[in-house]
């Protein structure tokens, strides 16, 4: 069930109308629960038992974590839990992958072998809420949380229909005490929360769809050499457009949870305007990165133990998330060198220290404008299909491959530069800021004004239903 159909407007409506009828708070939790595993098994049923046994093992595991007397029993029961929810995601994501690879070793030393294809399907949102009912099993064996007594509000905790699919990743210790006691209405929280969704509509099928995803697509589908310019069109039309998809998402998913009472964490924060890729990832799938952080990066040591050290940390904890994103190279590839980067800029910090130079207005901006740029970079070898392709772009962008094909027209070219241009603006000029405070400023009449062209640009744009990005995720 996607957000830009109306098949989700409908369900929406009518689980929200019934949602704040009902007087009973149990009653109204039972009807979200209800209503999460509808909207999930909307794409394939038999996979809501998947994620219904993935809730109750962890609910389970959860419990005797905090029953278990020593450190030896917490932390089996522990591996558990990792092992069972790793177990799974990497059978029906990571399958084929590992099976290919094997192959292709075992080739290198000679042997010649030929492994089964599964033919799986790639459950929707595996590795969104596998994370989410992890963080549970390891909040409680750090004793960030007390256990849930109700596998029914842990279930809601884990499948919360908003952000079930693609983010943004939300811990049960943040979710869990929300649902405590209920919500009371609160006639502008429901507002910002309806404002929001129509924003994400907006992103994702305005912006992302129709402005941006055709530029996109030409280029990385092109098989052959491209010209600079065409290249680097069709890699910033990527860069927008996997921003407005997936921030997209997210602005609906906190937007439809406001609906119904619950707040969940900012996602994205003007991540184009990040000086430095360590900043990039204060400001971009902050539900991600600070999970990485948390969960592996903080335990393998983080920078406490040694600059060599932190280095190993950063690119292991990229290659993790690298690999997060999908079964192939060229994620991992994306992942590593975000981590190449990170520790090219921690080196570089060391040698200029916090000089007074590098804080101007004008360094800030070329500082900004290179990590985008380098961002972009990044971004050929998350969207190719492969490493050819991947080297073709980055020769054409980088002017080491020359007489390249132009295959997009003026107009094309013209609609992603505006797009990114006004893109960029925003993001810098809302950077020190919030979209709330912004809004909040914001005379009535140009807030009604500006609302109802996206509804009507909304509108106008419907009939291409695209799924978003990272559902494939």
């Amino acid at each position: 069930m996607l957000f830009n159909s109306l098949t989700f407007v409908v369900f929406f409506v009518l689980v929200l109308g019934a949602y704040w009828t009902l007087r009973s708070w149990e009653v109204r939790k039972n009807l979200l629960l209800a209503a999460s595993y509808v909207f999930y098994a909307a794409w394939n049923p038999p996979f809501a038992l998947l994620l219904f046994a993935t809730t109750a093992l962890d609910y389970h595991l959860g419990a005797r974590i905090a029953a278990a007397g020593g450190t030896g029993s917490r932390r089996a029961w522990l591996a558990a839990s990792l092992v069972s929810n790793l177990s799974m995601l990497g059978f029906f994501k990571y399958g084929n992958f590992l099976l290919e690879n094997t192959k292709w070793l075992l080739a290198q030393a000679g042997i010649a072998y030929e492994p089964p294809h599964l033919d799986l399907f790639l459950p929707i949102g595996i590795s969104f809420y596998t994370f989410q009912s992890l963080s549970y099993s390891l909040d409680v064996y750090r004793g960030a949380m007390a256990p849930s007594r109700s596998l029914r509000d842990f279930a809601l905790a884990v499948s919360f229909f908003p952000q079930l699919v693609a983010g943004p990743i939300v811990r049960a210790n943040d979710f869990l005490p929300q649902i405590e006691q209920a919500p009371r209405w609160d006639a502008s929280r429901f507002t910002w929360g309806l404002l929001l969704m129509t924003l994400g509509l907006f992103e994702k099928t305005v912006l992302a769809d129709v402005m941006l995803s055709g530029a996109a697509e030409k280029v990385f589908g092109y098989p052959g050499p491209l010209a600079g310019l065409d290249a680097w069109t069709g890699v910033l039309a990527f860069s927008g457009q996997i921003f407005f998809d997936f921030a997209g998402y997210s602005t609906c998913a906190i937007g439809t949870a406001l609906c119904f009472g619950f707040h969940l964490r900012d996602n994205f924060r003007f991540p184009y305007a990040a000086v430095g890729f360590s900043d990039f990832w204060r400001r971009w799938h902050i539900s991600l990165s600070t999970f990485l952080r948390d969960y592996l990066y903080i335990p393998l040591g983080g920078n406490r133990a040694g600059v060599v050290r932190a280095a190993v940390n950063l690119m292991v904890v990229m290659f993790i998330g690298g690999l997060w994103h999908g079964a192939a190279w060229t994620f991992v590839a994306w992942g590593v060198i975000h981590g190449a980067f990170l520790v090219l800029e921690r080196v570089l910090r060391a040698v200029c220290g916090d000089a007074a130079w590098t804080r101007t207005l004008g360094v800030q901006v070329l500082l900004g404008l290179a990590t985008y740029a380098a961002v972009c970079l990044t971004w050929v070898f998350f969207r190719a299909s492969d490493f050819p392709t991947a080297a073709r772009l980055v020769q054409a962008m980088t002017g080491l491959l020359h007489g390249g094909d132009a295959i997009l027209p003026t107009r094309e070219i013209l609609q992603v530069a505006v797009v990114t241009a006004g893109l960029l603006g925003a993001h810098w000029l809302l950077r020190h800021t919030t979209l709330e405070a912004v809004v909040a400023r914001a005379p009535r009449a140009l807030l009604a004004g500006t609302w109802s062209l996206m509804l009507c640009a909304i509108l106008l744009t419907q009939g291409n239903a695209h799924a978003f990005i990272y559902f494939q995720f």
